[in-house]
């Protein structure tokens, strides 16, 4: 699902009757807003733009993606995190003040809980703070069996996925977590999938009434139908190929989640990339390339087992997506890092860019790389002081003849 999301821009929030309700998906690739001059951030958490809509959502994935590249987070930083909990379990998208209770007004956010909760379960060390989680989870799923965005919110496919992967995360069976009509969570996800044909024939929409992103949704609902979250392995290859077989029958999440990877497959054909629309009152009305969103569609696809479909896309990423991710901020370089991950490539070396550095830069130093990380670069050492041996073999043997060299040893962070 998109993990730039959640700017003042891209949330379309409105307060009605003092509840604060979504009105619509926010798009990918935008950056967050700019704090003031006078604000200052906590030192724990990553990133420099206004933390308002996307505190807790940007911090869960930096962690997370760290946690999969090797990386052993800043303990401030997994801190920091924990102490956005309420009293309920529930997490805010951010909240300036850690030491007093939440303020009953303050609105608790299922996707930002959701994120936590897969952020350090992974990391370990915080079951109570997980379990207290998912309680709240659980205690705000809708008779549909799924979730929306705040608590009473109607159910929409992007909450519902991401609370799906967050109780995989914490050892729950999702299949088994019912409403009190006897709802799962994919009950609700198969009521946002589309049957083939006809326009996103399919994909997954947001709500049936407010298609949203399609692409977004689509993709956060096929992880999902595997039981997955933010992070993905890649699953075995799919028995359908995307492009030729007949559509499968969406009465089955098995099914629901074919066909929305073939939908997203043929949407990336063309270009190797999606695209979104602009936001209302753009001065270009033209639709730009979508990093976020393709970001997304990769890891859907390697959960899948769509590698192959999977592959132009990646491409297309290592080559395009550095000036948005730069622009974005650790959100951006996270989702680059899981898709990476989801895909078998290595986010230190995409497109020549070192995205495990680049995120690591936007936050705390890190308490320390992981063993595999460490040996390779004592491999990197050892390498380099043989090229300089070497060279400097080769500058004593050739001395007479006047040949001049210069080497340079090619970096990583």
């Amino acid at each position: 699902m998109t993990t730039v999301r959640r700017s003042v821009a891209a949330l379309a929030v409105s307060a009605v009757l003092g509840t604060t309700v979504v009105m619509a998906v926010a798009p990918a690739a935008l950056a967050a807003t700019t704090p003031s001059p006078s604000a200052v951030l906590p030192a724990g958490l990553y990133g420099a733009g206004d933390p308002t809509y996307d505190g807790v959502w940007r911090q869960s994935l930096a962690l997370l993606a760290q946690d999969t590249a090797g990386v052993q987070p800043a303990a401030k930083a997994v801190g920091w995190l924990a102490g956005q909990q309420c009293e309920n379990g529930a997490f805010p998208s951010y909240r300036t003040d850690e030491g007093a209770k939440c303020d009953p007004k303050l609105p608790l956010d299922s996707n930002a809980t959701a994120a936590a909760v897969q952020a350090l379960a992974a990391l370990g060390g915080r079951d109570a703070a997980v379990e207290k989680a998912v309680r709240w989870l659980k205690s705000t799923q809708n008779a549909d069996g799924g979730w929306g965005y705040n608590p009473g919110g109607a159910s929409d496919a992007n909450s519902t996925s991401i609370v799906i992967g967050a109780l995989a995360a914490a050892g729950e069976k999702p299949a088994e977590a019912t409403s009190d009509d006897g709802k799962s969570p994919y009950d609700a996800l198969l009521t946002f999938a589309k049957p083939c044909g006809g326009k996103d024939g399919g994909a997954f929409v947001f709500q049936p009434k407010q298609p949203g992103i399609v692409a977004d949704s689509t993709a956060a609902a096929v992880v999902a139908a595997h039981g997955q979250g933010l992070v993905v392995k890649a699953g075995p290859k799919d028995a359908m190929d995307a492009e030729d077989a007949d559509c499968a029958t969406a009465k089955t999440i098995e099914g629901a989640a074919h066909n929305g990877a073939a939908y997203l497959a043929t949407a990336l054909k063309k270009t190797g990339h999606l695209m979104t629309a602009p936001m209302p009152g753009a001065e270009d009305p033209a639709a730009k390339p979508d990093p976020g969103n393709t970001a997304d569609a990769v890891v859907a696809l390697s959960a899948q087992g769509m590698g192959e479909q999977a592959k132009e896309p990646l491409k297309w990423l290592e080559s395009n997506s550095a000036a948005w991710a730069k622009e974005s901020g650790p959100a951006a370089y996270a989702q680059l890092i899981l898709a990476a991950h989801a895909a078998g490539a290595d986010p230190r070396d995409f497109g020549g860019d070192d995205l495990v550095a680049k995120l690591n830069a936007t936050g705390p130093e890190p308490a320390k790389a992981s063993a595999g990380q460490e040996k390779k670069s004592e491999s990197e050492s050892d390498s380099s002081s043989d090229k300089w041996w070497y060279l400097g073999a080769f500058f004593a043997a050739s001395a007479g003849v006047g040949f001049l060299f210069s080497g340079r040893r090619k970096s990583r962070s």
